[in-house]
C-alpha cells in the first residue's frame, strides 16, 4: 500500500466514532462506481457499505466485453456483501447519437438480462438510466420509457415477486415535472399502482445548494401515487465538471452535505434510499479549468481520500447501510 493511502487511512481510524444503530436515520446510503475494484479499497470497507449500482448499456447481452464487466463487478459486490442495483442505459453517450432501441427489442433483452443477473444474485433493476437527458435516447421518447418500465416489471415480477423496480428514473433539470405527467398520462391506473420506485439523480440542487428541482420531482409524482417510494439512485458533490464546476475539492466536501440533507428533508416523502456516485475520481485538479471532466469522486484515481471522504464518512453514520 502506497505511503499517502496508509497515512491517511491511520488519520481517518481516529475520527469520531459512527453514531449509535439506534440513531441512525432508516434511509439507507451506497456507493456507485463502474468499478469493481472499489470492493478492494481498505476506504470503501471501513464504510460498511451495502449497497450498490451498476449500469449496462441495452444491449449488454449481445456485448461480451460489456456482460463479462457487469458480471465481474456483480460478483465482486456480492462476494463483498454489497447488493446491486442493475440499471439499463444507452450504448452511446454521445448528446441526441444514440439509437432508439425499439420496445420489442428492449423487451427480448430485458428478458435476457434479468434471467442472467438474477442467477447472480441482483434483486434490484432500473428500467432506464435519466430518461430525461440528451445523452439518452429516451429524452424525446416518453412512450419508449413508459414501454420499457412495463417490459422490465413483467420480466422482474415474474421472476421474483420481491424485487425492487425503478420504474421511472430522471434528472433534476428544467422541464422534468413535464416529462413525468407525460410518462404518467401514458399509464393506466393499475400501472401508475405498479410504479412504486421513482429514481431522481439531484447533481444540480446538491452542487447548487437548492431543493426545488427534487422536491417538484417528488410533487409532481405524488400527484398519481402518493405511496411512491423515491431513491437518489444517482447523487453527489463535484470536484468538477465543466466551465461551471472548475475543480474545487473545498466546494466538493462543502456540497456533500447537501446530498444527506435533503434526503432527511425529505423522508417524510418517502425518500428512501441514496446511492452517491461515484467512488473514484477521474482528475487530478491541476489546471483542468473549463476542460474539467464530470468528477464526483471520494478517493483520487489512485485510492487517496479526498477532503470530501472524511465529511461523507462523518455524515453517514447517522444512516442506514
Amino acid at each position: 500500500m502506497p505511503a499517502k493511502i496508509l497515512t491517511t487511512l491511520l488519520a481517518l481510524l481516529v475520527l469520531t466514532p459512527a453514531a449509535p444503530a439506534d440513531a441512525r436515520s432508516s434511509i439507507r446510503v451506497g456507493i456507485a462506481d463502474q468499478s469493481p475494484r472499489m470492493f478492494e479499497s481498505p476506504f470503501f470497507q471501513q464504510l460498511n457499505i451495502r449497497r450498490t449500482r451498476y449500469f449496462v448499456p441495452a444491449d449488454v447481452m449481445q456485448d461480451k466485453a460489456e456482460r463479462l464487466k457487469a458480471r465481474s463487478f456483480v460478483q465482486a459486490a456480492r462476494r463483498a456483501k454489497v447488493s446491486t442495483l442493475l440499471h439499463i442505459s444507452t450504448a452511446d453517450l454521445r448528446s441526441k447519437r444514440g439509437r432508439l432501441v425499439s420496445t420489442s427489442t428492449y423487451r427480448r433483452n430485458v428478458g435476457r438480462i434479468v434471467a442472467y443477473f438474477r442467477k447472480l444474485g441482483v434483486r434490484d433493476f432500473g428500467a432506464w438510466n435519466e430518461v430525461n437527458h440528451k445523452t439518452q435516447e429516451t429524452w424525446n421518447r416518453v412512450g419508449h420509457a413508459a414501454s420499457y418500465f412495463k417490459s422490465m416489471y413483467r420480466t422482474v415480477k415474474r421472476r421474483c415477486r420481491s424485487c425492487a423496480v425503478v420504474g421511472l428514473d430522471i434528472l433534476d433539470q428544467a422541464g422534468a415535472d413535464r416529462y413525468i405527467r407525460s410518462f404518467y398520462a401514458r399509464l393506466s391506473r393499475t400501472w401508475r399502482k405498479r410504479l412504486t420506485v421513482v429514481g431522481i439523480h439531484n447533481y444540480s440542487d446538491v452542487n447548487r445548494s437548492r431543493s426545488r428541482g427534487t422536491k417538484k420531482i417528488i410533487d409532481t409524482v405524488r400527484r398519481y401515487n402518493k405511496r411512491t417510494k423515491f431513491w437518489f439512485t444517482e447523487t453527489g458533490a463535484l470536484a468538477s465538471f465543466g466551465r461551471s464546476f472548475p475543480y474545487s475539492e473545498r466546494r466538493q466536501a462543502s456540497r456533500i452535505r447537501n446530498m444527506f440533507t435533503y434526503a432527511s428533508r425529505y423522508k417524510r416523502l418517502r425518500v428512501q434510499r441514496v446511492y452517491s456516485y461515484n467512488f473514484f475520481g477521474i482528475e487530478n485538479g491541476t489546471g483542468c479549468d473549463r476542460n474539467c471532466r464530470f468528477d464526483a469522486g471520494l478517493v483520487d484515481p489512485d485510492g487517496t481520500p479526498r477532503p470530501v471522504f472524511t465529511v461523507f464518512k462523518q455524515k453517514l453514520g447517522s444512516y442506514s447501510r
